[in-house]
């Protein structure tokens, strides 16, 4: 097979050996842990007679437990939004919970789980570590069955020293998967999180399920910053037909960003995620307006996607049927950018890149230079993700 990857070479001056010249730095970065489930079949209970800030109001249950839950609406056929469900008591079945179990064809085992876990960890706690000599400040994480993995992943060896905290929503997505946030406590204080629903349908205008935008505001070592997190609707069916989808969520995308803007233009703001487009796809390029060139910034387009240059080098992040895509991106806004790559007394863009160490990617067979994915078929690999990850390195005066 084809070597379709070109993999971004390690810089010899990191900003490690930078200390001497009195730099911070932060990585911030997220990836997609390919179905990161627990053993147990599950089901997502929503109980909307509690207040909808309250994480009972939408939560992870394993299905046996069901029975011993109240359920007032055991026939509801939707819509699923927690507008609609406000005093309601339902169950959502996850359509993926069975395909991870230890009777499943995957035999799904604890054993298996520890090691997605391990795997998971090793990969968040080298991301951006040669350049800053830590692990990421905020980290972004796509295809999580509910919190409780979340918490379990954040206890692992290679990471519980950072002593993370967690940011997470259940969503109504077909599959029963969500998105949610880890960060450093030391480093990162949350101020406000939420979710923004995208509404998409298919081509006999059904309404279809899929990932929230999960918003998360705070202070970065003490400047304001918000963090877009996305996992955007696939290609299924084609990229054509599929493109409204993503045209949709790149509206709410543009509009959540817009909007957190304008209460203070200072707060820098990073979307990030699997957009499932290229940096030059019309969802990004004109639905967000995500501009690749500095030159290009203004003040209708002030979103920079970091990983144009990449693109246009040939640098991908998945790939299928031998066919390179980057929609693992990284997209801030332009206070982020220093045009003189000066050192300033805030945080602005040192170095974003896609994260793929050699024991990130296949060595052998049809898929060689592809991400080392954790699943083939049924059969577990030992590998880590279909996709390499992305990072952003900040750098300022201390």
């Amino acid at each position: 097979m084809k070597n379709i990857f070109t993999i971004v070479a390690i810089l010899s001056i990191s900003l490690v050996a930078a200390q001497k010249r009195q730099v911070r730095a932060a990585t911030i970065g997220f990836l997609n842990v390919e179905n990161l489930w627990d053993t147990i079949r599950s089901a997502d209970y929503i109980d909307g007679t509690k207040d909808r800030s309250n994480p009972a109001f939408h939560r992870s249950v394993p299905l046996d437990s069901i029975k011993y839950l109240e359920v007032t609406d055991k026939d509801y056929k939707g819509p699923w939004n927690d507008e609609s469900l406000i005093g309601k008591k339902v169950v959502r079945i996850q359509g993926s919970s069975e395909e991870f179990t230890p009777k499943s064809g995957k035999n799904y085992t604890y054993d298996v789980y520890k090691q997605k876990l391990a795997n998971e960890a090793k990969v968040i706690s080298e991301m951006g570590k040669s350049y800053t000599g830590t692990a990421p400040v905020v980290v972004g994480l796509l295809e999580v069955e509910n919190r409780q993995v979340v918490e379990d992943l954040v206890k692992e060896p290679a990471i519980a020293k950072y002593d993370y905290g967690v940011v997470h929503y259940n969503s109504y997505d077909y599959r029963g998967i969500d998105i949610a946030f880890i960060y450093q406590k030391r480093r990162f204080t949350p101020s406000k999180s939420w979710t923004k629903e995208i509404k998409i349908f298919g081509s006999e205008g059904k309404r279809e399920y899929t990932r929230d935008i999960l918003v998360l505001t705070g202070f970065l070592d003490n400047e304001k910053v918000a963090f877009f997190l996305n996992h955007w609707p696939s290609r299924r069916g084609g990229e054509a037909i599929s493109l409204s989808k993503r045209n949709a969520a790149a509206k709410v995308l543009r509009q959540q960003m817009d909007s957190v803007r304008a209460l203070d233009p200072s707060t820098k703001l990073f979307a990030m995620g699997d957009f499932n487009d290229d940096p030059v796809s019309p969802s990004l390029k004109n639905g967000l307006k995500a501009v690749g060139n500095p030159k290009d910034l203004s003040e209708e387009n002030h979103y920079l996607n970091l990983m144009y240059p990449l693109y246009k080098k040939g640098i991908a992040s998945l790939a299928y049927q031998d066919a390179p895509n980057l929609f693992d991106q990284i997209i801030v806004s332009s206070n982020l950018h220093s045009p003189n790559k000066e050192l300033r007394k805030d945080y602005t863009v040192f170095k974003a890149e896609i994260f793929a160490p050699d024991y990130l990617i296949t060595k052998e067979g049809n898929y060689k230079g592809y991400p080392f994915r954790s699943w083939s078929g049924d059969k577990f690999t030992g590998g880590y993700s279909d996709h390499f990850p992305a990072f952003v390195v900040l750098q300022k005066e201390p």
